[in-house]
């Protein structure tokens, strides 16, 4: 079925008569929500009466809400929570962002199990996330009462030692346009722009493992952001090479659809025919759904969708998702409708994490979801080496055991994940596996992406190192260096 938008001389939205749907921009009847979701036994999700209050049925509108870091003890669910445990997530959330909507905390967080619930382990601070001696730190502030200006200048100091811009992003991803840096954009990969508009640097709610956590802190000179589209459409006109374009954040979903539209209506310019795929990185799915379904300007943002494909261009919705209980609510299944009518792909990825989902089950039940609700599984990712990453990162030898266990679980339409991923300095390393060579067990691995594209599937192998948990902690299996090793120390130093 052919996808093409059309706009009637009277300014009203329709589409040929193949394809037609009502201004108000309903779903076809074929896709009709059915009276319940059932799903096999062995898969289904537990009893959702956890909810609190009585979830909103999923026709209904409604508001956005937030709690940060200055009011999240009005929430009354955390009067379950010792004083120490409420103490412990004010430290930790004086260093690292926090920010949660109603929508989570009352959706898909299942209070039953707090604190090991997986949901509120990736929104809400943990006392793991910061070492001993930086939690030692700022307690002692707080407690004391000190100044604002102490204590975020505490902050500050611990957030430097937290690696901010791992994989040299800062340093080596800022591409340069009439010999200036675009400070909004990054272009590690030939192919791949990535592009940060200044008003999507937030998100619904913050992910406590979130590699772009500099992003939210209010530190402008670690933050990626730009609002010149004039810019972005210079560069890439320059750049053939370019077939790929990424919005990120942040989310850029926390905008208006008609602050966003301009951005994405840019590359429909002609002299971008070179850009063929649009992804939009993005929570917005399980964390708002509401985003796609009721918010004022749903419709909007979805014929925006529509404008891109019906200009011949691939869009691709990349959902970061992380447990199988984000997608249980109706209203997230009716999102999901609703992006796919348009003609965009939906793909999900996300990095293993200790305390979420470091067991083959919950991935297989994910993919397993994900490719019932026509979601593409796209990554699995590592733990990046920043933020807390020592509260959630694994070894290296477990992500490789989990990724095979987990995809053996699964059919072959669900097994479209790439990884276990590191997205390190060079490029994305995966691990393929673990084996022997010469009597000599190795960790077996290739660049999916890397910063030379003749690096790309060639595989290399590590001494195998079952405490490693990122590419810097494992030593060539056979040589003094990677074969990459040298070129990339030049490009370093360049």
């Amino acid at each position: 079925m052919k996808l093409i938008a059309l706009r009637k001389g009277n300014g009203s939205y329709a589409e040929p008569s193949s394809y037609a749907k009502p201004s108000s921009y309903a779903e076809p009847s074929s896709y009709a929500e059915p009276s319940s979701y059932a799903k096999p036994s062995s898969n289904a999700p537990a009893s959702r009466d956890h909810r609190s209050p009585t979830p909103t049925p999923a026709s209904s509108p409604r508001r956005f809400k937030a709690y940060s870091e200055n009011t999240f003890e009005q929430l009354p669910q955390l009067a379950g929570l010792s004083p120490d445990q409420r103490f412990a997530m004010r430290v930790v959330a004086s260093v690292l962002p926090f920010r949660v909507s109603q929508y989570v905390v009352d959706e898909i967080i299942d209070w039953r199990r707090v604190p090991n619930d997986p949901l509120f382990q990736l929104t809400f601070p943990q006392r793991g996330m910061l070492s001993d001696a930086h939690f030692a730190h700022m307690a002692k502030l707080l407690r004391a009462n000190a100044p604002r200006a102490a204590i975020k200048q505490a902050a500050k100091a611990i957030r430097a030692e937290l690696n901010p811009h791992p994989a040299g992003q800062h340093e080596h991803n800022v591409p340069r346009l009439d010999g200036q840096p675009l400070a909004g954009l990054q272009h590690k990969y030939a192919e791949t722009v990535l592009f940060f508009p200044a008003q999507g640097q937030t998100c619904h709610s913050y992910c406590t493992f979130c590699f772009r956590w500099a992003q939210f802190i209010g530190d402008k000179e670690l933050q990626f952001a730009s609002s010149d589209a004039h810019s972005l459409k210079r560069y890439l006109a320059a750049h053939h090479e370019v077939s790929d374009v990424l919005i990120t954040g942040g989310d850029p979903l926390v905008m208006k659809t008609r602050v966003l539209a301009p951005y994405l209506d840019t590359l429909l310019d002609p002299e971008l025919n070179h850009v063929q795929t649009v992804r939009i990185g993005s929570k917005a799915l399980t964390f708002w759904p509401y985003r796609f379904v009721t918010d004022p300007d749903a419709d909007d943002l979805l014929r925006a969708l529509e404008r891109l494909v019906a200009a011949g261009k691939h869009v691709a919705f990349m959902a970061h998702l992380n447990h199988g209980q984000e997608l249980d609510s109706a209203i997230c299944h009716r999102a999901i409708r609703r992006i796919r009518n348009t003609g965009a792909v939906i793909r999900a990825q996300g990095p293993l994490l200790r305390h979420i989902n470091d067991d083959a089950s919950v991935w297989a039940d994910l993919w397993r979801e994900q490719a019932r609700l026509g979601i593409v599984p796209y990554y699995m990712f590592v733990e990046r080496d920043t933020g807390a990453r020592r509260y959630f990162e694994v070894p290296l030898e477990k992500a490789a055991r989990v990724y095979r266990d987990a995809l053996l679980r699964v059919s072959g339409i669900a097994r479209t994940a790439r990884g276990p991923s590191m997205s390190a300095g060079p490029g994305k390393v995966e691990i393929q596996g673990i084996t022997e060579i010469a009597g000599q067990k190795v960790f077996v691995l290739r660049f999916l992406q890397a910063r030379n594209p003749q690096w790309a599937q060639q595989p290399f192998f590590a001494k195998y190192n079952p405490s490693a948990t990122w590419l810097n902690h494992l030593e060539p299996a056979f040589g003094d260096r990677f074969f990459f090793q040298d070129e990339y120390d030049r490009m370093l130093q360049s």
